[in-house]
């Protein structure tokens, strides 16, 4: 990892550091958000950073008594994180609505977490195609919105929420300006540079993000690749934040040049246009964004958008990053990668767990790779 990113990755390593030095510098309150559907521009408005809830990758022994082991990875390594106390600055925490299992890890957390002192179960409707969906989620983002005015004790205007708005905007300009130096011919950033960049926009300060944005977009402008590039890939999955994992993947030949994950796109991609009223410049927000496949039907709108993210950024082959027992991506996998094979897109299936076995994936890959080579796909 070069220099230029060096504060992303420290940011990631020290990330409970880094929410006690700003709770103590700022005086304000931390709330841990679990899914990337949760609006974070209400809780900005508020004065709160939200925390995204990730796991550590770790062996851990204390989720069996709450949840039962065939739930995802995800979710246990999450909740262990909750209950061993890694989330101890957290006042509250919040769940939008995304997979059953996900649901239940919330509650265990929300009840067992002892320095929890608010939780906020906001629901979301999974038909997003629906007509009435964005009409549905705007009222329960207003009553989010009162609940949050409650708990802070401080009114969110609009102009509060305009403000948030503009922030957040403004990041996920900025990373997927980042993620467009990915487009060319051997990339000046990497995967794992682009996983760093991404995932910590989900529980840096936006403001601080966004200057540090900045700074690294106006280096890599100077910068020279200086490693192979290798085949083009893509990641789709759910969650991956497991750095090493991206760290090994592209030391065996090959850079990943775009992803479709909610580490990565999917909690980033498209912004909340103004509207006169911001509650509903959230709420379309949120409905409109690249779809989850809890939130993907009737219609698989998922389909084209990955296909045309591998071909945007010319990506010659794609993993899928199957967390295990996880339903909804179970379900659309036979048929999405029916899609991606029938457009030309060669796929590998690796299936994650709380910790990942690196050597056997790294044959694998290689393996994969080593295929694509002999059938000239790359």
């Amino acid at each position: 990892m070069s220099e230029l990113f060096s504060q992303f990755t420290q940011w990631y390593d020290k990330r409970h550091d880094y929410a006690r030095e700003w709770k103590a510098r700022t005086g304000g309150s931390i709330v841990a958000t679990m899914c990337t559907y949760t609006p974070e521009e209400v809780l900005i408005a508020a004065g709160m950073l939200p925390v995204r809830v990730l796991g550590a990758h770790e062996p851990q022994n204390v989720t069996e008594p709450h949840i039962f082991g065939m739930f995802c990875p995800f979710c246990r390594d999450s909740l262990a994180q909750g209950l061993l106390g890694r989330f101890d600055y957290a006042e509250g925490v919040t769940l939008t609505q995304s997979c059953i299992q996900y649901r239940q890890a919330f509650n265990s957390w929300r009840q067992h977490v002892p320095t929890v002192k608010w939780d906020y179960y906001l629901p979301m409707p999974n038909e997003v195609q629906s007509p009435h969906a964005k009409k549905l989620h705007y009222d329960e983002i207003k009553k989010f919105r009162a609940f949050v005015e409650v708990t802070s004790g401080r009114k969110i205007s609009d102009a509060d929420l305009n403000g948030a708005i503009e922030t957040v905007n403004k990041n996920r300009r900025l990373l997927k300006q980042l993620f467009d130096y990915r487009k060319e011919d051997n990339p000046r950033v990497t995967g794992l540079e682009a996983l760093y960049a991404s995932i910590t926009a989900q529980f840096v300060d936006k403001e601080e993000h966004n200057r540090e944005l900045e700074r690294v977009l106006a280096e890599v402008e100077k910068r020279q690749n200086d490693r192979e590039e290798g085949v083009r890939l893509m990641t789709i999955g759910s969650e991956n934040d497991d750095c090493g994992f991206m760290a090994m993947i592209e030391s065996v030949g090959c850079t990943i040049v775009i992803d479709d994950q909610c580490s990565g796109t999917r909690y980033f991609w498209n912004e909340a246009q103004p509207q006169k009223d911001p509650v509903a410049s959230i709420a379309d927000r949120y409905c409109e964004r690249p779809a989850c496949p809890t939130k993907d039907y009737p219609a698989h709108t998922r389909f084209d958008h990955v296909l045309n993210l591998a071909k945007d950024y010319n990506a010659r082959a794609a993993i899928f990053l199957q967390q295990k027992f996880c339903d909804p991506h179970e379900g659309d996998y036979p048929d999405l990668k029916k899609h991606l094979e029938s457009n030309g897109i060669p796929t590998l299936f690796l299936e994650f767990d709380i910790t990942n076995p690196l050597g056997p994936f790294r044959i694998r890959v290689e393996a994969f790779l080593e295929t694509l080579r002999e059938e000239e796909l790359f």
